[in-house]
């Protein structure tokens, strides 16, 4: 793939997330095909941070190179792991010898977690299933880290202490929290040179949102819609979300979500609109190999995604059909079970469960249906466009709307209304040919500002903005200028460049008396203005 002109700032550049489950869905999907981008696009390499006890890290590596979704420059870095392999700095001031809790003994009748055979962490817990204690072991059997959340009183969870020991078993740093943890491995990855850290996972964007540092520049990446049903902010994204402004930007994936989210946020973030990245390395797709009659839903199976609709829907569109429409689902979850069982005396719809390569299905389906109760912007949506596939979508909070011309590149429904699903898939499979593949080729144009390319220079935007902002943050005379017109917190590039040279100029200005810089005031304080 040929270099990009868009070019990341110069750094460490770092995805960060929970975990990486190994059914995982849209969110780890976009964070790995994003750093695959930076990596092969931009040549920047991209480490992956994940923050659980996961204990088969190597192994799902392994899996994950085998099936394309690492490239070279991408490396996951564990928590747990990195510290059974890599040594904290030293702290000025930290105590010497810290105090130790006893490890849980061999033979405990706690949960233990392995790798092959080799028990890699012990979970003591009371009666009610409350997590008292947590031991963290190296490879070889020797402790690692205990994590002890009944501080007080035994037996009764309260308090937390957290012990790192050396190979020898000697207790060498200790934290009260465990975000200070979190912070001192952050400190140790970076090493005081420039960083730039993109949070993808909401629980631990809480964390990432107090972490600041000089060197470091942090974005958070909200994938999905930030409001309820009452259009108020989830209960599940409050907690990151009310420390938003802490971060250098907040990205959304619309435009729309990027208005709502100014609105809904005080004080307000700084909010950048970016993408995520389609499979631009899929050979075009094929205007004739799929039968019109042919649908698909990739999602996965819970209740936000309604995928009961898609299902109805073409049951629906299907009555008094000699030629019958299909619909094949791929996806799991909590839902499978009831939908398995509505769809079971149906031929027409079938279930794959979850498929690791399911999207490789949608270039041999003519329509995709989209039926959630509210998304970010779904990667599944532009991906089906991508591949040539009709969309028809319920108009949610967001994303549909940001790409979807209804009736030209594609259907928009009101949410919920099964019987207009119904009508517009009857209107996909019976109109002509020729129509379909002029949809077609109009749904593959729409996702043009979703290429790797693209992306990559929507990120590449977002910090340059981020890295003027915390510029002009950090000159006296620009804080006076974002006082007086506050809205230049939300400006472009080159109104913030242009904000920062005035700013530079002012300072220069006071330093130094106008008789000795030779410039009048009718001449101005800015050259070349």
């Amino acid at each position: 793939m040929a270099p990009s002109t868009s070019r990341l700032p110069v750094g460490r550049h770092f995805a960060v997330t929970w975990s990486i489950p190994d059914d995982f869905g849209g969110m780890t999907e976009a964070m790995l095909r994003r750093s695959r981008a930076f990596d092969r696009v931009c040549a920047t390499p991209v480490d992956v941070l994940t923050f659980d006890a996961r204990p088969d890290y190597p192994e799902l590596v392994e899996r994950l190179r085998a099936d394309g979704a690492l490239s070279g420059g991408i490396r996951i870095l564990n928590l747990y792991d990195w510290l059974r392999d890599h040594e904290l700095p030293a702290v000025n001031g930290h105590p010497e010898f810290p105090t130790a809790d006893p490890a849980l003994p061999a033979d405990s009748d706690g949960a233990v977690r392995l790798r092959g055979g080799d028990v890699m962490s012990r979970l003591r817990q009371d009666a009610q299933g409350r997590v008292l204690q947590v031991d963290h072991l190296r490879q070889d059997g020797s402790l690692l880290l205990t994590d002890r959340r009944e501080v007080p009183r035994r037996g009764e969870p309260g308090g937390r202490r957290l012990v790192l020991h050396d190979r020898q078993g000697r207790p060498v740093r200790s934290w009260r929290r465990i975000w200070d943890l979190y912070a001192d491995w952050l400190d140790a990855l970076t090493a005081g040179q420039s960083s730039y850290f993109i949070v993808d996972s909401k629980t631990v964007a809480g964390f990432m949102a107090q972490y600041r540092r000089r060197h470091v520049v942090t974005a958070h990446l909200v994938h999905g819609s930030h409001r309820d049903a009452a259009g108020q902010v989830k209960a599940s994204r409050r907690a990151a979300l009310e420390r938003a402004h802490r971060f250098d930007v907040v990205a959304v994936l619309s435009r729309s979500q990027a208005r709502d989210m100014r609105r809904d946020l005080s004080p307000s973030p700084f909010v950048a609109v970016v993408s995520n990245p389609h499979d631009g390395d899929r050979p075009p797709p094929s205007q004739t190999a799929r039968a019109a009659t042919s649908g698909v839903v990739v999602a996965a199976l819970t209740r936000r995604k309604r995928v009961s609709h898609a299902i109805a829907a073409v049951r629906d569109a299907n009555v008094a059909r000699t030629t019958p429409i299909t619909l094949d689902v791929y996806g799991d979850g909590e839902s499978r079970t009831a939908l398995a069982r509505s769809a079971r005396d149906d031929p027409n719809v079938r279930l794959h469960g979850h498929v690791p390569r399911a999207r490789e299905r949608l270039g041999q389906a003519s329509f995709a249906l989209f039926t959630a109760h509210s998304e970010g912007f779904p990667l599944a949506l532009v991906e089906a466009m991508a591949a040539g596939c009709v969309p028809i979508a319920y108009d949610i909070d967001y994303g549909p709307a940001d790409i979807i011309r209804h009736r030209r590149n594609g259907y928009l429904i009101e949410a919920g209304d099964v019987d207009g699903l119904a009508d517009a898939i009857a209107e996909v499979v019976d109109q002509p040919e020729w129509r379909r593949r002029r949809l077609r080729a109009r749904a593959i144009a729409a996702t043009r500002d979703f290429t790797d390319e693209a992306v990559c220079a929507q990120w590449a935007n977002a910090f340059e903005l981020a890295l003027l902002r915390r510029a002009l943050r950090r000159t006296p005379a620009a804080r006076t200028l974002l006082r007086r017109w506050p809205h230049l917190r939300r400006a472009p590039a080159f109104a913030l460049r242009a904000a920062a040279l005035l700013a530079r100029t002012a300072a220069e200005g006071r330093r130094r008396p106008a008789a000795r810089r030779g410039v009048s005031r009718s001449q101005g304080a800015v050259p070349g203005w």
